[in-house]
């Protein structure tokens, strides 16, 4: 074979047979053997030398190894979100007080990123589909990639549909936001000790394979991206470039960059850390979680499965079968009742002019578009609260006060 591949032979003993599985994994280049240029489809390996336009597919399919790097000339940095670079920026003094980023205009952030490239096919700069995917508004990604969604699931009760569901269709800063949500949501934080301090074993998880499953991802595939918390498990599942086959082994296995775009930003704004860091967190807060180990699978569809105990999953109070309607009435009244409260409390609080991110902080929420429909926009129509600058709806120095 050319270029020179390191492949590993099994041996396996059949019927008194002995059977040499030699495993050739889907490789960054077109490789020939005898030089001959075949195309694997499932388990048959096809032969296209003599197929020139075959082969130029293959070689096109090659080239989207880092499909986030496809360039978009014609889309000015305008159309990406201001405020998701500011927050980008803000996110960065957490580990570094004095990062780069913070002086920078947003151009000049972009190119440090490499978010900004020159397409060789027309020799024109423009904004990549990494830029895109990281700050760019809904409308601007579902233009440029119309099959970006990851969807999530709780599914314990009703295991034949689900319990709850959130499809997620938006920049990947804030889907990470939604799917933290989510997950926090549904499991329980069970008490945990690293050594001699308290620590949140279920929020280090959800960090680790929600980043991951973001991150890694093929986003030229159409395979739609899901996190599946069941009674047992978590499973996330998103479609993979593989460099081998089957589970991995936390002390052989061999982390590769499959978007190092995103996955610098992740990094830069503390959403992720080194390459490979992310198996062995899992790994360490999973056995403090449930006492179980995390399996991955290397595939055409990377899978991670954390084992959950009865614990995280579990829910105080009646069970579905024993709830009357009764009691459901009572819940949901007892949650507007809850929800009233806190927009009481978040009415006085903004005796003083605050921000949306002061009130967000005062109410214990992540997610921007949760916030702004379940309180802010409720609050604004009823008069309880008022903008100070109200002819300026959107602008950053906007802040809120009780009227």
């Amino acid at each position: 074979m050319y270029p020179p591949l390191y492949l590993t032979p099994e041996q396996y003993e059949v019927d008194g047979n002995i059977i040499l599985y030699v495993y050739v994994p889907t490789g960054k280049t077109v490789y020939r053997n005898a030089g001959r240029i075949y195309d694997r489809n499932n388990e048959s390996d096809i032969d296209i030398t003599d197929n020139a336009d075959m082969v130029l597919q293959l070689y096109a399919r090659k080239q989207s190894t880092y499909f986030v790097n496809k360039v978009y000339p014609a889309l000015p940095i305008s159309r990406l979100r201001h405020d998701l670079m500011d927050r980008a920026r803000r996110m960065t003094r957490v580990n570094t007080e004095h990062h780069p980023w913070v002086d920078m205009t947003d151009e000049e952030m972009l190119r440090s990123c490499g978010l900004i490239l020159e397409d060789p096919l027309t020799n024109k700069e423009g904004i990549t589909l990494a830029a895109i995917l990281l700050f760019g508004s809904d409308t601007t990604i579902m233009s440029v990639l119309p099959q970006h969604k990851t969807d999530a699931i709780f599914r314990v009760f009703n295991v034949d549909r689900y319990d709850d569901r959130d499809v997620v269709i938006t920049n990947l800063i804030e889907s990470y936001d939604r799917l933290m949500e989510f997950g926090k949501k549904h499991l329980n934080d069970v008490f945990t000790m690293d050594g001699i301090q308290r620590v949140s074993a279920r929020d280090k998880i959800l960090r680790e394979i929600i980043s991951n499953l973001l991150m890694h991802r093929d986003f030229s595939s159409g395979y739609v991206p899901k996190l599946l918390i069941e009674r047992d498990t978590i499973t996330t599942e998103n479609a993979n470039l593989a460099h081998g086959h089957g589970n991995l082994n936390l002390k052989t296995f061999k982390p590769f960059a499959k978007n190092p775009p995103i996955a610098k930003v992740f990094r830069e704004i503390g959403l992720a850390d080194e390459l490979g860091s992310g198996m062995r967190n899992s790994y360490k807060y999973t056995k403090m979680y449930s006492g179980g180990e995390p399996v991955f699978t290397e595939a055409d569809v990377f899978t991670i499965v954390i084992p959950l105990s009865e614990a995280a999953t579990a829910t105080v109070g009646p069970t579905t079968q024993d709830t009357t309607q009764d009691t459901t009435q009572v819940t949901i009244q007892d949650a507007r009742q809850d929800g009233e409260d806190k927009c009481k409390a978040l009415v006085e609080y903004c005796i003083e002019p605050r921000s949306k991110q002061e009130m967000m902080r005062f109410l214990g929420l992540v997610n921007v578009n949760y916030f702004r429909k379940a309180y802010l926009v409720p609050l604004l129509e009823t008069g309880r609260i008022v903008m100070t600058i109200p002819d300026k709806p959107t602008s950053r120095n906007q802040r809120y006060k009780k009227k």
